[in-house]
């Protein structure tokens, strides 16, 4: 009871103001190089300020990870075994932006001569406007509290470099299971890159009643994974009669890496 209280007169005494700000990056926020050792290859960056007043922005590089339980991990650059960050410079690393003006980030990518290297390796850039707490909003008033709140939009650019067609290529089909969403059926695909290359499969699945007839192909989405990351699919089955099926699981990548499991389900 007491912290029900305690939130209340929080949410009472507390105004926020919200602040948002006006940059944005153009062009492409996936850049992907097909390189060798010890080759080297460099970029730019277009952002631009849509605000109506100046805005300082920083640009910098982190590690990207993401798992099909919804968790994204923006490490520290360098962090996992496939981070290209160290590989990257950037200039400037801060600028100032006037409104309406458009501004270039450089980059060059140096891919290390190492023999070893193969696959996919990536990071992020990661461009973050800077704004100040005007401090016409903290002035206190009596019997409250005023709290300034500012939401930042940061804008992150995927560096990919690819060494060649190294790498071996490799899905899991992690965890798969039919839910209720909504009173929706679905069915849930978890898949895991346990290989070296980055890959986007697009998921489709064919059902077959106990009969051994085929109820056709119902197809899911096509999302991108990295190694070592892992997605999640929902294919709807809502459509789909009540009974038990054989089902035909496929994660094609639109080339020779086609993946596939075989799974027994029922439909409630």
């Amino acid at each position: 009871m007491k912290g029900i209280i305690f939130f209340l007169l929080f949410y009472l005494f507390f105004l926020v103001d919200v602040s948002f700000c006006g940059v944005s990056v153009m062009g492409e926020l996936t850049r992907r190089y097909i390189s060798k050792p010890g080759k080297r290859y460099e970029g730019m960056i277009l952002v631009r300020n849509k605000g109506s007043s100046p805005s300082e922005v920083k640009v910098y590089g982190t590690d990207y990870l993401f798992y099909a339980d919804g968790r994204n991990i923006y490490g520290e650059a360098g962090s996992h075994g496939r981070s290209n960050a160290e590989w990257i410079s950037l200039s400037p690393n801060r600028l100032a932006i006037r409104p309406e003006e458009t501004v270039s980030v450089h980059y060059n990518i140096q891919v290390p001569n190492d023999p070893n290297l193969k696959g996919t390796y990536w990071s992020m850039v990661m461009v973050e406007p800077l704004e100040e707490v005007n401090p016409e909003t903290l002035k206190l008033e009596k019997g409250k509290v005023k709290m300034s709140l500012r939401v930042v939009i940061r804008h992150a650019i995927q560096i990919i470099t690819d060494i060649g067609n190294t790498g071996i290529s490799r899905i899991k089909f992690v965890d798969k299971k039919v839910t209720d969403e909504n009173g929706n059926k679905i069915l849930q695909i978890d898949l895991e890159n346990t290989g070296e290359r980055w890959l986007s499969p697009l998921i489709w699945v064919e059902l077959f009643n106990e009969e051994g007839k085929s109820m056709g192909k119902i197809q899911g989405s096509k999302l991108r994974i990295y190694p070592g990351c892992s997605v999640r699919h929902k294919i709807h089955l809502t459509d789909v009669p009540k009974g038990r099926y054989k089902a035909l699981i496929v994660a094609d990548n639109g080339d020779e890496n086609i993946f596939g499991s075989r799974w027994n389900l029922r439909i409630e």
